[in-house]
């Protein structure tokens, strides 16, 4: 894109954002307010919020390809950076989310309350949204960029929080059936029957599968879902329960540098399922000791290995009761369940087999079981609406690292979970307890008039036994807040406009892990240094800004300020050559401002126009030390914070025709905390259309659909800190980066009974 092309582009967005800035009519405060959506303007603005929210419906979703994880239409939203390596959005060593600057471990995410923990690829407490419902079950998602609420069960939300909810069953008897094919032999298969109406309520039960072949290299990305709702209305009070599995095999794509991509090109991956060529490698450049004889190490040992994968089996359930205890009175509870056995595998040439043969499988295993119960009351009172909010977890995450005898003649499959270790490097046992209660108050002060305070209280224990292993952490820590305030105001201009304002405080609780950014990465003396003294990450958000809303458009402009306080950072202590172990330090904070801008309009009867813009400036306060040396971070950009991103979507739906056509734009972005390693800007377009019939062999509805993702099948960069972000990369050396997908196209037909 450029220069002169991409600021026309944001110059015109801007101007369009405003223009739709004028008059819309009021929605009385309530707890789904920011679901509250005009008939024909399908993603929300968050009308009579106190703070900024914004949501994306159910039309939202089936307009995607299926199998489209659902970030990818949220992404859409003003605020977020979505990334990820496949054309999908479901590869989730690659897949990043972040708002407001803020990465996907300091965010918050829900699945019908039930908390989803933070995303992440080893997720300790929790599992992504693509394995925790099937995409065509998502029915709408709300999203708060910057005062999450105050009675959402996340103990990481330092930012904004995504609240997905599933689609109810149908009133109405039917089945429905799909199957999509694309690019690099994609299928998925996805079915659905809906109960209808009887005696005992409603009930949905539907199964997806699907399975698709890398874009590069070899392998497949597998996929097995069963998704099951129950729901129940009796009087005022409702009764819902659902389970989901979920079975998911992946086969990573290697992590790549600037240098490799410029030395080996785009098309370049790991060696599966050639074995032969991996041993290869792991002979001649990986100094490997071979017939006695030390081979010499070169840094192309790194370029290709074996293969990568991640396995995930998930079962995730949960009961709602909604009830109406008195007039004004309302309990709503969920409890929940979550099991969850994974293993991440990397076929090393660091470890030999025990047969000699240069290169093993390494694992790092995780089990996954957490109860708890999510609990919210709503007393209406005069001109008061009280809300009081519990969420009580227990966690147990097992957590091992493990290598597996690899041999020319028997090399373990890296779809299967592999069995017989020949060495047991580390395991722990982690049990964290999370408490938090919330109390929050909405005064209506007058007909125009809103203002709310509340805080809400978070303590998480972490007790980390190790199992096996010597020199690591065998302890308890704690994170704890009693007050974390939230303030907000709503003052309706007309029946058109508002404006709103909240400022908010949010901590982020300690990681029961043994990876990442976790106090007990380190040693046992590491971590004694610090489990007294180190502070959980904090940040405090003030945003403001203007909505309307009339039959034909919706808009919002947002500004924000983020102070992010005792920022955690894995430094060495000391100088290098003293042997000093890793730990986690708290290095100092970011200081965040931005502009927001969103605009839905009706262009025709048939024509929708959505938009939205964000312009951000995000900087480390402070320079950090690490082996005695100060790295001089302070005032450079936030690594993976792009300070512009503009998306835009036209679409066409007449009843029987429909279509779109999308632009993404994201300037460019960093992944050294120095700034002198970054990615350009890229922009992409995609489009999908279709036709769908009435009543036709027997069939309620039919549908055929297109989508093309990549339309002009740019080259780039998707993902970017995939192994990390470092201080400096002068060279283009660091392999912390994945290669967008080239141009995909799918098609899929569907037909409901």
């Amino acid at each position: 894109m450029s220069r002169h092309f991409k600021y026309s582009v944001l110059a015109t967005a801007v101007a369009a954002s405003l223009a739709g800035l004028v008059s819309v009519p009021a929605f009385a405060q309530s707890a789904d307010a920011e679901t509250t959506s005009l008939e024909r303007v399908s993603i929300t603005i968050g009308r009579g919020q106190l703070r900024s929210v914004q949501g994306v419906n159910a039309a939202d979703f089936e307009a995607a390809t299926p199998g489209t994880s659902p970030l990818v239409t949220v992404a859409r939203l003003p605020g977020v950076n979505f990334q990820s390596a496949d054309p999908l959005g479901n590869y989730e060593w690659s897949t990043r989310f972040t708002v407001r600057a803020f990465s996907q471990n300091q965010l918050g995410f829900t699945l019908d309350d039930v908390p989803l923990g933070d995303m992440s690829y080893g997720n300790s407490n929790g599992l992504h949204i693509s394995r925790a419902i099937s995409s065509e079950n998502v029915g709408r998602a709300a999203l708060s960029q910057g005062s999450g609420s105050l009675e959402t069960a996340s103990s990481s939300n330092l930012g904004g929080t995504l609240q997905f909810y599933s689609s109810d069953p149908l009133k109405k008897f039917g089945l429905q059936a799909a199957q999509t094919i694309g690019s690099n032999s994609d299928r998925r298969t996805f079915m659905r029957i809906d109960s209808g109406s009887t005696g005992l309520g409603e009930f949905f039960l539907s199964y997806t599968n699907q399975n698709a072949e890398k874009w590069k290299g070899q392998g497949e990305q597998r996929s097995e879902q069963v998704n099951f709702k129950f729901v129940k209305q009796f009087g005022d009070n409702r009764l819902s329960a659902f389970v989901n599995t979920s079975k998911r095999q992946e086969i990573d794509y290697q992590d790549m540098s600037l240098e490799m991509i410029k030395r080996l090109g785009n098309q370049w991956d790991n060696t599966y399922p050639d074995f032969g060529a991996a041993l290869k490698y792991a002979n001649t450049v990986c100094g490997n000791v071979i017939n006695k004889v030390q081979t010499p190490y070169n840094a192309t040992c790194d370029d290709a290995y074996y293969a990568g994968s991640g396995l995930r089996n998930d079962t995730l359930s949960g009961v709602t009761l909604d009830a109406k205890l008195a007039e004004n009175l309302r309990l709503k509870t969920t409890v929940y369940h979550h099991s969850n056995e994974g293993r991440g595998l990397w076929y090393t040439p660091y470890t030999a087999s025990p047969d000699g043969t240069p290169i093993s499988l390494r694992t790092t295993e995780y089990a996954i079981a957490r109860t708890g119960v999510v609990a919210n009351m709503e007393y209406e009172i005069g001109s008061h609406v009280v809300k009081a909010g519990l969420w009580h977890e227990d966690n147990n995450f097992d957590q091992a690292r493990r290598f597996y005898a690899t041999s020319p003649t028997n090399v373990p499959s890296p779809y299967v979970f592999p069995s017989n270790p020949f060495f047991t490097q580390w395991q722990y046992a982690f049990n964290t307890k999370t408490d938090q209660f919330s109390l929050a108050d909405t005064y209506t002060v007058s007909k125009d008039l809103s203002v709310g305070f509340g805080f809400k209280s978070l303590r998480a224990t972490i007790n980390g036994k190790l199992l096996v292993g010597a020199d690591k952490p065998n302890d308890s820590i704690t994170a704890s807040n009693g007050f974390l305030p939230q303030i907000g105001a709503n003052y309706q201009l007309s029946k058109t406009d508002e404006l709103f304002a909240a400022a908010s405080r949010n901590m982020r609780a300690f990681q029961g892990a043994s990876t990442g950014a976790t106090p007990f990465a380190t040693t046992a003396a590491g971590f004694a240094a610090i489990k007294n003294t180190l502070k959980p990450e904090t940040a405090d958000t003030i945003e403001g800004g203007w909505r309307t809303q009339t039959s034909q458009y919706q808009g919002s402009l947002t500004a924000y300020l983020v102070n992010f306080k005792n920022r955690q950072l894995g430094t060495q202590s000391g100088a290098g050559i003293q042997g000093n172990p890793t730990i986690l330090s708290n290095v100092g904070g970011v200081r965040s401002t931005g502009l927001e801008a969103a605009l839905s309009l009706r262009l025709a009867n048939a024509f929708t126009w959505y938009n939205s813009l964000s312009l951000s400036n995000s900087t480390y306060s402070d320079n950090v030390v690490s082996n005695g040396v100060a790295v001089a971070t302070s005032g450079k950009t936030v690594t993976d914070a792009p300070d512009q991103m503009f998306k835009s979507s036209l679409g066409y739906d007449n009843g029987t025709l429909f279509g779109n056509l999308g632009l993404d734009y994201m300037a460019k972005r960093y992944y050294t905390y120095l700034n002198d390693g970054s990615v350009p800007e890229r922009t992409l377009f995609n489009v999908s259309g279709g036709m769908r019939t009435k009543a036709v062999g027997g069939l309620s509805e039919a549908t055929v659909q297109f989508g093309i993702s990549n339309l002009f099948d740019k080259k780039y960069i998707s993902t970017i800190g995939s192994n990390g972000f470092q201080n400096s990369d002068p060279t283009g050396t660091a392999q912390t980066l994945l290669v967008g997908a080239p141009r995909q196209l799918f098609v899929t037909v569907s037909g409901k009974l």
